[in-house]
């Protein structure tokens, strides 16, 4: 199910290529670069550090088409190959609070289930939809970049 839940809001996308495919593109930088943000956003390589493992802070600054940035920061909390990733974000990096994404690949007969919750419990029910929707765009490309290989 795709929707708002209690605590924030899910996502769910099957994609044609196998969980380690989908994995590689959430856990190596120059796949996550090319995907956060969608098509039209940039993440610069001097911009982004991204490597995946437990315990480990990561940070990017996506570039948008009009110039202005937005940065953000978060921690890795688990990394189960081909099946879970577990992090924070935020696009606040000098505030404490930081959001619980959780990424949850299973296969199928045709490639990938993925499922992604996220926390937001200060999101309006709009903020949910609209974050939803950002997500999907970002999942488009990342869709793109998975079944093309």
């Amino acid at each position: 199910m795709t929707g708002i839940t209690p605590e924030g809001f899910e996502i769910d996308r099957d994609f044609a290529a196998p969980p380690s495919a989908v994995f590689a593109a959430w856990t190596t930088a120059e796949h996550f670069a090319r995907w956060f943000g969608g098509k039209d956003v940039q993440v610069p390589a001097d911009r982004l550090d991204y490597e995946p493992a437990t315990r480990r802070t990561w940070s990017a600054t996506m570039v948008l088409p009009d110039g202005n940035t937005i940065d953000w920061t978060g921690e890795f909390l688990e990394v189960v190959p081909d099946r879970r990733l577990v992090l924070t974000m935020t696009d606040q990096p000098g505030e404490p609070g930081r959001l619980v994404i959780t990424v949850e690949l299973s296969p199928t007969a045709s490639g990938t289930h993925m499922h992604l919750t996220q926390e937001a419990p200060d999101f309006t029910d709009e903020q949910r939809e609209a974050t939803i929707a950002g997500w999907q765009t970002f999942f488009d490309v990342l869709q793109q970049i998975v079944e093309a290989a």
